[in-house]
């Protein structure tokens, strides 16, 4: 079976080129749409995320504003800097980088976002929302995800699905947004047993387990659509997914490389959502 590669990368410079014209359509009005992200401290990671959130946004023609605080910043002055975002109508979208500093609860501060500012799709109200299918901000990497399948005309009425993983961020609200069109949800995590067995019964596999190469060849069904959601990092330095993709070549009809897959569509969900919210 030739197995298809399904390019994220690829996709989110296509929705980026459409995005750049609503842009232009809102600055010509005055109304250019502002993102604002709050970096607290000098976590390597949250660094990278942040810098290529802030090229990409400015390369949308978007008002982009980085706010960095010192790691030692206290809870009630992060706090105080949301808040000052909050009111700020030049900002349409507000985001904090996670993880926070181990002193401050990062619930709190993603409660302090006004909840139609929210662009991560992490305030409770938008949670809520979600839940109940009415119109919210959504996590972006699941919404990215879904993007990618309607891109390349999966069909997921019916079909059996398993997720691997279940955080707040991705595994939870990428399981309703499976069964919202209808496919039959599994989710599945470190303690479920009979994994593997059940990974092998699933036409859509999404992995999201923080784990590499954690999913090999005899965890997927001859056909399977499989999304790959990892980020990590082997033994030698280099970035790899939680599914070992070359053993999954020629059993998977589809499959998200790492680089290049779900990592490029989270990013410009979260530049949609921020359009949408100056919109």
């Amino acid at each position: 079976m030739e197995t298809i590669i399904m390019d994220g990368k690829g996709l989110a410079k296509k929705m980026q080129d459409q995005m750049k014209e609503q842009v232009a359509a809102l600055t010509a009005e005055g109304k250019t749409p502002g993102l604002c992200v709050i970096l607290v401290g000098e976590d390597k990671a949250s660094q990278v995320y942040v810098r290529n959130k802030e090229k990409q946004s400015e390369a949308m023609g978007m008002n982009s504003r980085v706010v960095r605080l010192a790691a030692d910043i206290s809870e009630a002055d992060l706090l105080a800097e949301v808040e000052k975002q909050n009111q700020d109508d030049s900002m349409h979208g507000i985001l904090v980088q996670l993880p926070l500093p181990k002193h401050i609860d990062e619930q709190k501060v993603l409660r302090a976002i006004r909840y139609e500012k929210d662009v991560d799709g992490f305030h409770p109200m938008n949670v809520g929302n979600f839940f109940l299918g009415n119109e919210s901000a959504l996590p972006c990497t699941p919404y990215g995800i879904m993007k990618i399948l309607e891109e390349y005309n999966i069909e997921l009425e019916g079909k059996k699905a398993l997720v691997i993983g279940r955080s707040n961020i991705v595994g939870k609200p990428m399981s309703i947004m499976l069964m919202n069109e209808n496919a039959t949800v599994t989710i599945a995590h470190s303690r479920t047993k009979n994994l593997k067995e059940l990974a092998k019964e699933a036409d859509i596999l999404v992995a999201a387990i923080g784990r590499g190469h954690f999913v090999t060849a005899d965890f997927i069904k001859e056909g399977a659509v499989v999304i790959d959601v990892g980020m990590n990092r082997s033994a030698e330095g280099k970035l790899i997914g939680d599914v070992d993709t070359a053993g999954a070549m020629g059993i998977a009809s589809h499959i998200t490389p790492v680089p290049g897959g779900v990592g490029p569509m989270t990013i410009t969900m979260l530049l949609q959502q921020t359009i949408d919210k100056a919109k």
